[in-house]
């Protein structure tokens, strides 16, 4: 059968291959966009709702289903099945993801400690090792390979659970860890594609449909939360496929592409890590010092927050490709470009006036008159509604207050 050829002798893609994999993308994402309704009446059933008022760390005004994760997961395993086929390493990936669900799904509805949830993510990450083959054995440094031997395994568990919890720790504002997760996903297939790992792009390409499928109803304003049930997920699969594509990269810095590439978690949770210890907290101890709550705090609003960190995310990606691509000098100039634009940006951020002047902050304040009304009517909402199990019961909504805001409670 005819085959197409990647420029620059990366290697060739059968006709076949290449269709089968448009089709599971796009398979992948409708499964995703029409269970995700299912899985938000599912949440609405079991009580699994995120109540903003529960602490000062939430970002959203109304009370939101979480467990989103669930059609994310269920449309990627269900394309893998069909698309990619099984092997022991499938086997031992989608183990390790069902626990990470499972136990992402518990603490939606009934809230699990921190540490018990990381010690599944360690345990997951132990069974693709173990069971799947994946590991980090070694890396390139300007040409010199350096074996981690007996630390592999530690080292490589580290990375898994690590980038387990690291998307997790960004998942705070309507579209946030999704759309960094989506942003991720792309720069490692277009990577792999590049190297000629084009089976593990596969598995990337169904993992990318499945987010673009759940980003339209995760986008502000949220009608569903990922949560639990989603971002780790996503981070286990980020860095499963990171080992198995990135790593065999033959660039002249091989460690640094997966660390471009997901840059924006590992950033913040070493910083979150770093400054809860310091300050003699537990380092899984939540806090409202994460990189969107102190863009938010200087004035920015949750859509220009978000936009913000995709900007950072992709910049970060596109200098990931560069490298692969042995375009060392390209790849320094942007990240060089990058760093001096955010230097500039974060004094203009810091001073009130400047941020007026830049056209990203109206003179009204940090949130427009459009978003303030509508936080103004979903509080009311919140108001309305003294528990999770009145959203069930029509008869107890349309007694609370106005019945017009609760009707667009619900359609939120």
């Amino acid at each position: 059968m005819e085959n197409i050829i990647i420029d620059m002798n990366f290697g060739s893609i059968n006709v076949y291959d290449f269709l089968n994999a448009v089709i599971a993308v796009i398979f992948a994402a409708l499964m995703a966009f029409v269970t995700t309704p299912i899985v938000r009446v599912l949440a609405y059933k079991t009580g699994a709702l995120d109540d903003p008022s529960r602490d000062d760390r939430r970002m959203h005004a109304v009370i939101t289903p979480k467990l989103g994760g669930l059609a994310i997961f269920f449309s990627f395993i269900l394309s893998v099945f069909l698309f990619y086929g099984v092997s022991k390493f499938i086997l031992s990936m989608i183990i390790g993801a069902f626990l990470i669900v499972s136990i992402g799904i518990l603490d939606d509805i009934f809230t699990i400690r921190a540490i018990y949830k990381f010690l599944v993510h360690v345990a997951a990450a132990g069974i693709v090792v173990w069971q799947g083959g994946v590991l980090v054995e070694r890396i390139n440094i300007f040409g010199t390979y350096i074996s981690f031997g007996i630390f592999s395994i530690p080292l490589t568990i580290l990375w898994i659970a690590g980038l387990t919890s690291a998307v997790n720790f960004i998942d705070g504002l309507d579209g946030l860890a999704c759309g960094i997760s989506t942003i991720s996903a792309i720069s490692l297939l277009i990577v792999t594609i590049l190297i000629g790992e084009f089976q593990i792009a596969l598995l990337i390409a169904i993992l990318v449909g499945s987010c673009i499928g759940f980003l339209p109803f995760n986008m502000t304003p949220a009608k569903i939360f990922m949560s639990d049930a989603g971002a780790p997920f996503l981070g286990f699969m980020l860095a499963v496929v990171s080992i198995q594509g990135v790593f065999k990269v033959h660039a002249v810095i091989t460690f640094v592409i997966p660390f471009l590439i997901l840059g924006v978690p590992i950033f913040d949770t070493t910083f979150a890590i770093i400054r809860r210890i310091l300050s003699g907290r537990h380092p899984f101890s939540a806090d409202r010092e994460h990189l969107h709550h102190r863009l938010v705090d200087m004035g920015f609003n949750k859509k220009q927050t978000v936009r913000i960190l995709y900007a950072v995310s992709a910049l970060l990606g596109i200098s990931s490709i560069m490298l692969v691509t042995q375009k060392i000098v390209y790849a320094i100039i942007i990240i060089s470009v990058s760093l001096a634009i955010s230097v500039v940006m974060w004094i203009i951020f810091r001073d009130d006036k400047m941020r007026i002047e830049s056209g990203l902050m109206s003179e009204n304040g940090d949130e427009s008159k459009e978003i303030k009304k509508q936080d103004a009517e979903n509080t009311e909402n919140i108001d309305s509604i003294e528990s999770s199990e009145d959203i069930d019961n029509k008869d107890k909504i349309e007694t609370a207050g106005n019945n017009e805001k609760v009707k667009r409670f619900k359609k939120s």
